[in-house]
């Protein structure tokens, strides 16, 4: 009985009511024939009866069950910038948007009783006026389309939240074109009811021509929309499009964000069937108006802080689960915490070459598991560390934090809180990928550690695991919070920029002065009274406190890769423990290689643009760019940067980035994230090749615009 449910759930969720009763009948007659017998239920482990062919000819079996549908909108709604966007996300985060989204969008589809087609990778096809006709189907279709629009900025600002930067800046390009289609079912091996023919081929072209934010309609379904007495509702486009196939077609915008045009016996006509209704309370703007722009929710910038929330509220939790839940004031060491970082010199003296890692046994991990257990029924469960609740003052306080620690980047178009928050997603996905050099495969925390009491095996393997980074969550953290501070107060100029005018800060540091001035700025702010619950997650010792401190001052002066002495350093500690000419040698083998890693995981995530999708490369170059010369219109820089962009760019490429992705893969320890990220950075330095004088001068022109 189970089974013939389930059966019956997939071919309902497949094929329209009266397609599957059509399909029932027609399965019911075919065994009835074959059998001698009727059936209680249709089996479709049977199959449908699948025609025969003999060449070109057809020669047996049931014929197609189709038909001319004379009367249908169809529309294609596509999410733009979502292939750029999934560049940088985990397959998990990727299916939840297109799950969250499309959910959404059916239940809108079964409100109006508009027929979802299919989801062809990020784009949603739907009908209406099949397979029961509707006498406004573009009416009815122009409302779904509206509320799909709005729904989808609804969920994308709130799923930023969940599934980081960029999320927000999703939309939705939808194209809508009207006509009759041939719809059937197409039998097979996974038979489907579907649409064919011009109208559809049209709908697609509105989508592709279409814009982001924008419901494009053809002339036909324009004019059938002038005909219900709703001219108002459209805007020619500008100038006509050329539609392959078809020519040069003029085109409509769907009006949703100029309700204030409209007028209530406008909106009024339409009901939920797309038949006339009588007058309602309904507002125009209730009913046909969306504004991105005056939406009342979060700004970008307090998305953000909220997903950085998340980010190292997870953290923080497996810091206090390796401690055994301990979570104690930290009065003893306040002193330490006074005098850190203050006993003379600049935070550059603070640096080391190798940072001395902290390393758990394996019976230190089995100890660690039995104090994270609990009884329940005379059964010892482990707890998982998503379940250990950091507390509402720690929570309130990191997220405090955060908020202001926003507040303190300045507003340049490239070092923002927004680019912070896209290098602190890196270095997150990085963290993650983490394997076992010797196994060359994925380390899933979340899963295998569970199965360490049955396997002693796992247990010494986490022991020893990427070099102890992994198994340390306060090392984790420490990267992660670096990554979210590593430009605070940046000045939008370079250092040596700064050096020459002299600033109060050059004069302090004298090189890596933006770095230094970033750490000390969240170092002091975060050992303010007002944060000490939050100290006390992540640290409780005096030891555990110089070890984080360590482990940041690190962390952000790795992200400065011009100064010639740390890149030297860097150089021959890198041919010391990775080159082929030199064999592991002393017992900090393993913190030198766990120090590397974690420069290179910075230094990788703080130009991941320049490794993930075309798109997302060039919109933050552009960023970059419109920071270069605005400083060199503000008389903040010798020469004019876009003399050199382009040759730059395929220098930084072939002399820095692809070097650096393929010393990712030497790590040995980014699994397939160095792969990724190698393959983007090769096809973006060829892309740039080809696209990069063009976008130079459109960066120009967009400069002066915005001007």
């Amino acid at each position: 009985m189970e089974r013939i449910l389930r059966q019956d759930k997939i071919v309902a969720n497949v094929f329209p009511t009266a397609i599957r009763d059509r399909l029932y009948q027609s399965q019911e007659k075919h065994q009835k024939d074959r059998r001698g017998r009727s059936t209680e239920h249709v089996d479709f482990n049977d199959g449908f009866e699948i025609p025969e062919f003999e060449g070109d000819s057809y020669i047996s079996g049931s014929a197609p069950m189709a038909d001319l549908f004379p009367s249908v909108t169809v529309v294609f709604a596509d999410i733009a910038g979502f292939t750029a966007w999934s560049s940088a996300r985990e397959p998990h985060q990727v299916f939840v948007l297109l799950e969250t989204i499309y959910g959404a969008f059916d239940k809108i589809a079964y409100r109006h009783n508009v027929f979802k087609v299919e989801t062809v990778g990020d784009c949603y096809v739907s009908a209406v006026g099949l397979p029961e006709p509707v006498e406004k189907h573009t009416l009815v279709a122009c409302k779904f389309a509206r509320e799909c629009k709005m729904k989808m900025t609804e969920l994308t600002r709130k799923l930023e939240v969940s599934l980081g930067p960029d999320t927000g800046e999703l939309d939705i390009r939808t194209g809508i074109h009207s006509g009759q289609v041939t719809a059937g079912v197409l039998r097979g091996e996974r038979s489907r009811f579907q649409l064919f023919g011009d109208t559809m081929n049209t709908a697609a072209r509105m989508e592709q021509s279409g814009k982001p934010h924008r419901i494009h309609l053809s002339e036909t379904s324009a004019d059938l929309l002038k005909e219900a007495g709703l001219s108002k509702w459209i805007t020619p486009r500008s100038s006509k499009i050329f539609v392959k196939g078809k020519g040069d077609m003029q085109t409509y915008w769907l009006q949703t964000t100029k309700a204030r045009n409209l007028t209530g016996s406008d909106i009024s006509t339409l009901g939920e069937s797309g038949e006339p209704c009588e007058e309602s309370d309904s507002t125009v703007e209730d009913s046909f108006e969306f504004d991105a722009d005056n939406d009342q929710g979060m700004t970008k910038i307090e998305r953000l802080v909220e997903w950085n929330v998340e980010v190292l509220s997870s953290l923080l939790q497996q810091i206090i689960a390796s401690r055994g839940d301990v979570v104690n004031d930290i009065d003893a060491i306040s002193s330490a915490e006074k005098s850190i970082g203050r006993e003379g010199g600049t935070v550059l003296d603070e640096f080391i070459p190798i940072i001395p890692m902290k390393r758990f046994k394996a019976e230190d991990l089995r100890a660690r598991r039995r104090n994270s257990s609990i009884d329940i029924g005379g059964l010892s469960v482990r707890r998982r560390p998503s379940s250990i609740d950091i507390g509402d003052e720690a929570k309130s306080q990191l997220r405090s934090y955060l908020s202001r620690i926003a507040g303190m980047y300045r507003e340049n178009p490239f070092h923002n809180f927004q680019h912070a928050s896209h290098v602190t997603a890196s270095v997150k996905k990085l963290l993650t990928r983490i394997v076992k050099v010797e196994e060359g495969n994925g380390l899933a925390v979340s899963s295998e550690v569970q199965r360490v009491d049955n396997d002693a095996n796992l247990v010494d393997l986490l022991a020893t695991h990427g070099y102890g980074i992994t198994t340390d969550p306060l090392t984790q953290f420490a990267v992660v919070f670096s990554a979210v501070i590593h430009d605070v107060d940046h000045p939008g100029v370079p250092n040596a920029q700064l050096v020459t005018e002299k600033t109060r800060n050059a004069e302090i540091y004298k090189k890596s002065v933006a770095e230094q001035n970033s750490v000390e700025l969240a170092w002091d702010l975060l050992m303010s009274d007002e944060y000490s619950s939050l100290r006390a997650c992540i640290y409780q010792t005096e030891s555990d406190l110089r070890r984080f401190r360590q482990l940041v001052v690190n962390t952000v002066m790795a992200t400065d890769i011009v100064d010639k002495e740390l890149q030297a350093l860097r150089k021959n500690r890198w041919e010391a423990a990775f080159s082929d000419a030199s064999p592991p040698s002393a017992e900090n083998d393993d913190d030198r290689k766990a120090t590397i890693v974690i420069e290179h995981l910075i230094q990788a995530s703080d130009v991941s643009h320049t490794m993930q999708h075309w798109h997302l490369y060039k919109e933050w170059n552009k960023r970059f760019f419109m920071e270069c010369y605005g400083a060199y219109k503000a008389g903040r820089a010798d020469s004019d940067p876009a003399a050199s962009w382009y040759e730059g760019e395929i220098g930084f490429f072939d002399f820095y980035v692809i070097p650096l992705a393929k010393k990712l893969d030497r790590c040995g320890v980014f699994g397939v994230s160095s792969d990724e990220y190698l393959n983007y950075a090769e096809a973006n330095r060829d892309e740039w090749v080809r696209e990069g004088k063009a976008l130079v001068q459109q960066y120009i022109a967009t400069y002066k615009r915005e001007q």
